[in-house]
């Protein structure tokens, strides 16, 4: 049979057929006389055991390593590989589905998500809070409040593995005392207080120690908190970071983080 008879009893484009050869998966047969090939039952039965092992999901380079063992001995194991990768996809979809799933029921309840999402169930609960605290308030929320969710949703975004150990203080420490979210907004406030001061204003010190005292201690031992006397000048992500503070509140927050240092001790 010519190669166009052998696709379609395959149901493999001709263009497919001829890449296989070009790759060493399938055998090309020599031409005949007429300058076409002929292939053969044997061609189309290896030919729809390669289609049917592609639909597995196994690459061409597993499949070739199937098809190079005739008692398939190596097949159970590949087989055996797909489906664990398969099982580890089916999960992750799931987890997926999941968290969209309470971000549209989230949608539902509010009419709306928050700028920040999509962000993980506890920061999503944490903003909640904070939402609720801020409506509470008799003005407007603090500038500072709405920085410091983005900074949070970028800390979790980057942090490796999915280690949030101070996230999982934060959100015990403030579970834990209906006072805490108060105060951190009192300290937002402060911060905001110091957008057009100067950096020797006395109220920098008075805003540090205001920010260390609303870090709880487990917060504190899982912070990585920059050695004595860097505060992260070095860093770029550190230089960013300040930069987007007017002078008084970057001389608030290095000074908090020198607070930070000798209470870690």
């Amino acid at each position: 049979m010519r190669i166009g008879e052998l696709a379609g009893i395959t149901g493999i484009t001709t263009r497919a057929v001829r890449h296989y050869h070009r790759i060493g998966l399938l055998p090309e047969p020599p031409r005949q006389p007429n300058g076409y090939r002929e292939y053969s039952l044997r061609n189309a039965v290896e030919l729809a055991r390669i289609r049917r092992l592609t639909e597995l999901g196994l690459s061409l380079d597993e499949v070739k390593g199937v098809l190079a063992d005739d008692a398939g001995k190596d097949l159970v194991e590949i087989l055996a590989e797909l489906d664990a990768d398969l099982a580890r996809q089916e999960e992750a979809i799931r987890q997926r589905r999941a968290r969209l799933g309470q971000l549209l029921e989230q949608a539902e309840q509010t009419g709306r998500l928050p700028a920040d999402a999509p962000v993980s169930p506890e920061l999503a609960a944490l903003f909640d809070d904070m939402a609720r605290a801020s409506a509470r308030l008799p003005g407007p929320e603090p500038a500072m409040a709405a920085k410091e969710r983005e900074l949070l949703a970028l800390l979790e975004t980057g942090s490796p593995g999915g280690d949030r150990g101070w996230l999982d203080a934060m959100m015990h420490s403030l579970s834990a005392d209906a006072e805490a979210m108060p105060r951190a907004y009192e300290v937002y406030a402060q911060l905001d207080g110091l957008a057009e001061a100067a950096e020797d204003d006395p109220r920098v010190e008075t805003t540090a120690r205001a920010i260390v005292d609303s870090v709880p201690d487990e917060a504190v031992q899982a912070m990585n908190i920059p050695d004595e006397g860097d505060v992260g000048e070095n860093s770029g992500f550190a230089d960013a970071l300040f930069a987007d503070f007017a002078p008084a509140q970057a001389a608030a927050v290095r000074r908090a983080i020198e607070l930070l240092q000798e209470r870690a001790k």
